[in-house]
């Protein structure tokens, strides 16, 4: 018998574990161990992530980890719980909510709590079976490691392990555990199951520990004359609008920001039905379970903000005073413009130190985003040529992607006349280390899962590879940045997973 597959046996990786969370009380989560998966395999692992976390490669490729990671041991010195949480879900309050398949082990010294996502049932599982399906797990485990690669906060992820165990969905799929990490995955839910409950003594304990371990500064801060809770909505106000603005730049759909999707800490978390832009329409849908569009591309800075206001009103009994948590979410509304705007300048190849006529910027941004839109150009590829054209001097690979070739070309003139003071191979530089050659479409996400399916796992790999560093060319790889085939239109992806 595999040590490992012993119930009895602990796992040792050589890790120091703790778990503070659990230090807050029963009344925030249920002790919950995971539920065995039958024959598991390997189906993608990040030595990256394995190296950050301080665990040796060599686990990687270890029998006993697999299991332990399946679910079939337990790993020594962990303690694994599940979180209770509430939620407005698409914006409608769904009452309680929390972890129905996702087990956290404990916290390790390198400050990342580990987790298990379908693992099995959790006292959270609301009728639903606790576990993951292979092709959710890929694209949570693909998509969590870009980010991070494209400087995004997000979650991240150490692993896939699969089982042909039958999980069944829209169709019968097969059954995987992602192991993901954090440095915490408390969401704005989680302060208002406590607060709606008018458990206010379970809701200071929350904030407390949030502010204590993640948000210190809020303690000292003098803005709302003391009060460290107004503080600590005004910073994640402030990670919230930065996040965003991020995911608007990059062309990245979240698809379901639910309150519970949504971290306190400002990470992308949480990846269901996202998707990367192919080509530019700015109120694409991308969660085919989203019939209205709350969720649409376009709406996501609103619903950022509206979400953030369910946390202020969730927040209040500490705050008090609402005009305080009113001030506290305030800046959101000239921080997301305003951060927007910076990092579109840096995707034209326009520094902070020059900006001479942002009015001007402004008008260069939204011209160009309306011809994106108005022609169905593809998002990724228009700015990575862009950025190689700056150094070249010629924009025909870029205009050859308009079918208006004439209003590209103005267009292009007001931008070379803007450009003309600062150095092409400079601003050609900011901007190839702001446009990503490489992002997780839709359709290379469906392709390494449906070789996954067949016990292929070499695309996810070999995804994995140029997503770390979607920045650099990897010629080699050059396949993944070109453009999508006609059948990648008729990919839905829903909430189901």
């Amino acid at each position: 018998m595999n040590r490992c597959t012993d119930p009895l046996h602990q796992l040792d990786l050589g890790l120091t574990w703790r778990n503070s969370f659990s230090q807050l009380g029963e009344d925030f989560y249920t002790p919950v161990s995971p539920q065995p998966l039958p024959a598991p395999y390997w189906v993608g692992s990040s030595r990256a992530m394995a190296r950050e976390l301080g665990l040796e490669a060599s686990w990687l490729d270890s029998k006993d980890l697999l299991e332990a990671l399946s679910g079939n041991c337990a790993i020594a010195g962990t303690r694994p719980l599940a979180s209770v949480y509430s939620g407005h879900q698409f914006g409608v309050w769904a009452g309680q909510l929390g972890d129905g398949r996702a087990i956290l082990l404990g916290e390790t010294t390198a400050g990342l709590e580990l987790q298990l996502k379908g693992a099995g049932l959790t006292p959270y599982s609301r009728m639903a079976d606790g576990r993951a399906v292979l092709r959710s797990s890929i694209r949570e485990f693909l998509c969590s490691e870009a980010m991070h690669g494209l400087q995004v906060p997000s979650t991240r992820a150490l692993c896939v392990t699969g089982s042909d165990a039958p999980i069944y969905r829209e169709t019968m799929e097969t059954a995987a555990v992602l192991t993901r990490l954090a440095p915490s995955f408390v969401r704005f839910g989680h302060f208002e199951h406590f607060s709606y409950r008018g458990q206010l003594d379970q809701l200071k304990v929350l904030a407390d520990y949030v502010i204590d371990r993640f948000y210190p500064q809020c303690r000292a801060s003098d803005k709302f004359s003391g009060n460290a809770y107004a503080a600590l909505l005004e910073a994640v106000n402030e990670r919230t609008a930065q996040l965003v603005a991020q995911w608007q730049a990059l062309g990245f759909c979240h698809g379901v920001m639910n309150t519970d999707n949504m971290s306190i800490l400002g990470l992308t978390i949480d990846y269901g039905p996202f998707q990367f832009l192919d080509a530019y329409r700015s109120d694409h849908i991308c969660n085919h379970s989203d019939t209205q569009g709350r969720y649409a591309f376009n709406q996501q800075p609103n619903i950022a903000y509206w979400n953030l206001f369910c946390l202020g009103q969730a927040l209040l009994p500490l705050i008090v005073e609402p005009e305080l948590a009113l001030a506290a979410l305030e800046p959101f509304k000239a921080l997301f413009p305003r951060e927007f705007e910076r990092r579109m300048r840096a995707k034209l190849g326009l520094s902070d130190s020059d900006v001479q006529d942002p009015a001007g910027d402004r008008m260069l941004i939204q011209d160009i985003l309306q011809l994106l839109a108005r022609d169905g150009v593809d998002y990724s590829i228009f700015w990575r040529r862009l950025s190689h054209c700056v150094a070249d001097a010629t924009s025909e690979p870029v205009r050859d992607l308009f079918l208006d070739r004439s209003a590209f070309v103005a267009w292009w003139l007001r931008y070379e006349k803007r450009l003309s003071s600062s150095s092409p191979t400079q601003a050609s530089g900011l901007m190839l280390k702001t446009n990503p050659k490489f992002v997780l479409r839709n359709h290379l996400a469906e392709q390494a899962i449906q070789s996954a399916k067949m016990k292929d796992f070499s695309l996810v790999d070999k995804l994995l590879t140029v997503l770390e560093s979607p920045f650099e060319e990897h010629p080699a790889y050059a396949q993944f940045a070109a453009f999508p085939p006609d059948w990648a239109h008729s990919i839905q992806i829903s909430c189901s997973s």
